[in-house]
């Protein structure tokens, strides 16, 4: 898969806080989404001059963000409500961060089957949001 289908897989995924994403989903999805909103950002202030409709798309964004968040705590073995550390400063982005950056628990846990592995070998790629190959 390319980044870019690793973003629209996160998308797909606006609202669902259940299940598991691998490092390449949450951070393939968090680079586009700066790049989206960045670049739209740029855009409305040179023609505009205003930050409305960066604004709205960052709104937009927050959802899907979260739900991505706590899949990938998920992934790693720890509850999503561990999101919640983004609110003490520093420290709890530093958490975060070695989090997300943290490799996939091997094998199944409470949230569903290790999105690498199917059969004990590691993946690479999806079929579909479904289907490993």
């Amino acid at each position: 898969m390319s980044g870019f289908d690793y973003f629209k897989l996160a998308l797909s995924k606006y609202a669902q806080f259940e299940g598991r994403s691998r490092r390449k989903e949450y951070w393939y999805f968090y680079l586009f989404q700066l790049l989206i909103t960045y670049g739209v950002m740029a855009v409305e202030y040179v023609v505009f001059d205003t930050a409305f409709f960066s604004g709205l798309l960052s709104l937009a964004f927050l959802v899907p963000s979260l739900a991505v968040g706590v899949r990938r705590l998920h992934d790693i073995g720890k509850s999503g409500w561990n999101i919640l550390w983004i609110l003490l400063p520093l420290i709890g982005f530093i958490l975060l961060l070695v989090w997300f950056c943290t490799d996939s628990q091997p094998g199944s846990n409470r949230w569903g089957h290790n999105p690498k592995e199917i059969g004990g070998e590691v993946v690479d790629h999806l079929i579909d949001d479904d289907t490993l190959v």
